[in-house]
C-alpha cells in the first residue's frame, strides 16, 4: 500500500450536521458537485474532496489502488472528526464507495453509485493510458469528453458548462490522472457485491459509454436491496448534466 495523500477539500453547510461525502470522477474535481453542494448544505455538513493527483491534492509518484485512494478518504474524515458518513461518488469516485462499504461498513450510512463499476471495461486499456497521460498530458483526451462525460447536444445547449468542465481535465496533473488510471484497471469487487450492507442506490446514464447501463446495473443486482436508476439522455457525469434528476433520488435515498 502507498503512503497516504493529504486530500484536498471544501466543505459546505452545518458543522454538526450529518456528514454527506462526494467523490468524483477522473480527472475532475470538487466543482464536479457544485449543484449537489448548493442542495445538500442545507440539510448536510457536505465534504467535497479532490482525488489524490487531482485538483488542489497532493501528487503521489506511482501506481496506487482503490483501496489506497478509500484510505486517503478515510484519512481526510478521519482529520475532519468525521466517523459516520453517508457517501455518493462518481466513476472511480464511485468504486471508492464501494471499497469503503466493504472495509468501513460501519462507518458509511448509506451509498450511492453514479456511473461507476465493479470492474470497468477492459482493464489492461488502463495502464496504457496512464502511460500515455505520463508521456503527454490529459490534453490528448479533451476531445473525447464530449459524447462520454456529455452527450454532443448537452455541451451544445451549455457551452459554458461543458468548457467549466473539459478544464478540471486539463488542469489535472499528468501524474495524478495515470495513478488513477492504473486504480481502475486493478479495481474488480463483482464477486463481493453480495457482502455490501449498506443501503444502496445505482445510477447509471442512459447514454454513457463508459460505463453502460448494464454494467451500473450489475452492481445494483449484486448488493442486496440496492435501489436502480436510469437518468435519461445522461452520459458519464449526470449528476453536473442532469442535477435536478440525480439530486431528487438522492435526496430520497439519503432520508430514507
Amino acid at each position: 500500500m502507498t503512503s497516504t495523500a493529504r486530500l484536498h477539500h471544501v466543505q459546505d453547510g452545518p458543522g454538526d450536521a450529518p456528514a454527506l461525502v462526494l467523490g468524483p470522477s477522473l480527472g475532475t474535481d470538487t466543482g464536479l458537485f457544485d449543484a449537489q453542494a448548493v442542495e445538500f448544505a442545507r440539510s448536510y455538513r457536505v465534504v467535497r474532496y479532490d482525488l489524490r493527483g487531482h485538483g488542489g491534492s497532493e501528487v503521489v509518484p506511482g501506481a496506487c489502488t482503490v483501496a489506497d485512494l478509500a484510505g486517503d478518504v478515510l484519512a481526510l474524515l478521519d482529520r475532519l472528526g468525521i466517523d459516520r458518513f453517508s457517501y455518493a461518488g462518481v466513476s472511480i469516485g464511485g468504486a471508492i464507495g464501494l471499497q469503503l462499504a466493504l472495509t468501513v461498513p460501519d462507518r458509511l450510512a448509506r451509498l450511492a453509485i453514479i456511473a461507476s463499476a465493479a470492474r470497468f471495461a477492459d482493464p489492461p486499456s488502463w495502464a496504457v493510458r496512464a502511460q500515455q497521460v505520463r508521456e503527454q498530458g490529459t490534453d490528448f483526451l479533451v476531445p473525447s469528453r464530449t459524447g462520454t462525460w456529455f452527450t454532443a447536444p448537452w455541451g451544445e445547449r451549455h457551452p459554458g458548462e461543458a468548457e467549466r468542465l473539459l478544464t478540471m481535465l486539463r488542469t489535472t496533473p499528468a501524474e495524478g490522472y495515470a495513478a488513477c488510471c492504473e486504480a481502475i484497471g486493478s479495481f474488480d469487487v463483482r464477486n463481493r457485491l453480495g457482502g455490501i450492507s449498506t443501503p444502496s442506490l445505482a445510477i447509471a446514464g442512459a447514454e454513457d459509454p463508459a460505463t453502460p447501463v448494464d454494467m451500473v446495473r450489475l452492481i445494483a443486482d449484486g448488493i442486496p436491496g440496492a435501489e436502480f436508476l436510469v437518468v435519461p439522455d445522461a452520459a458519464h457525469l449526470p449528476n453536473a448534466t442532469d442535477p435536478d434528476v440525480v439530486n431528487a433520488a438522492l435526496r430520497e435515498h439519503l432520508s430514507q
